[in-house]
């Protein structure tokens, strides 16, 4: 085997089901080349025994049950850490891929054996036409990033890869020794995105858009998300990759103060961004600047 397509989910039975079967019913030329690892985040919910289930099953499926509940940062961790092969494909578990993207994925791989990059590719939205293929890197309504639409580079599945300054992570690809790795004081959802794309910048290695490398995402959740949200490990995860890598956290600072409003966004920096703040003073690389 080559790749290991990896997803980490929190009660989300019917999102791995449909992603792994579609895996397997149409893109099943890569089967004897790859594994799929399921980390589960929630395996005392009530999706975890179906789950478990899918190794009986689906060829090549292997679940892990991880109880520490972690948020969205380490199950991606161990998806590297677990991964069987020396190629990952890390994915949310509700997305579809493109046919073809899996066996032109595991080509790159072989003509790029010793890559570094962080490889990523086009979002296609509902209608299947539209595209983004990165973010800008802006803030927006309590997030870092916003998503640009198709760049032309990308109109053509066969073309070029191109560096991009930062993408969602619904899928994203690396050489397992080469993975860097999410900052394990990360917790909850959120502080992801840009703070992983600039961690390789800063060790040398560029995030490519592979153009053939096509992805839908589910994003409408009707019943509701099933995992909790609070601004607070948000927060705390963007200020924590901000001090990590040594980066201006004016930016950051402003924008929750106000989108949240300032005593809201008070409340959190005392009673949680401050204590943080102060263990990396210490730390060489940390520049941080907070207003209130």
């Amino acid at each position: 085997m080559k790749l290991t397509i990896g997803m980490a989910t929190y009660d989300d039975y019917d999102g791995v089901y449909f992603t792994v079967q579609a895996i397997r019913m149409y893109h099943p030329e890569v089967t004897a080349e790859t594994e799929i690892l399921v980390v589960d985040n929630h395996p005392d919910g009530p999706c975890a025994t179906a789950l478990k289930a899918l190794e009986t099953h689906v060829s090549g499926y292997r679940y892990i049950a991880n109880g520490e509940k972690e948020g969205t940062s380490q199950p991606r961790n161990k998806v590297f850490s677990e991964a069987q092969n020396d190629y990952v494909l890390c994915t949310d578990s509700h997305v579809l891929l493109c046919p073809g993207a899996l066996r032109k994925l595991i080509d790159y791989f072989t003509f790029h054996p010793d890559t570094n990059d962080l490889l990523q590719g086009p979002l296609i939205y509902d209608n299947l036409k539209r595209f983004s293929t990165h973010f800008k890197p802006e803030w927006f309504q309590g997030m870092y990033g916003v998503w640009k639409d198709d760049d032309e580079r990308a109109n053509d599945p066969n073309g070029q890869p191109f560096e991009i300054p930062m993408q969602g992570l619904g899928i994203f690809a690396c050489r397992k020794d080469a993975w860097l790795g999410f900052n394990t004081e990360f917790r909850g959802f959120g502080g992801e995105e840009g703070y992983i794309h600039e961690k390789f910048r800063q060790a040398g290695y560029r995030t490519l858009c592979l153009p053939f490398l096509r992805w839908a995402h589910r994003f409408d959740r009707p019943c509701g998300v099933k995992y909790p949200l609070a601004w607070e490990d948000r927060i705390r995860n963007y200020w924590i990759g901000h001090l990590e890598l040594g980066l201006d956290t004016t930016d950051l600072d402003t924008h929750f103060q106000d989108f949240l409003g300032k005593e809201a966004y008070r409340g959190i920096m005392e009673n949680v961004i401050l204590p943080i703040v102060k263990s990396y003073m210490t730390k060489p690389k940390a520049s941080v600047i907070y207003i209130y």
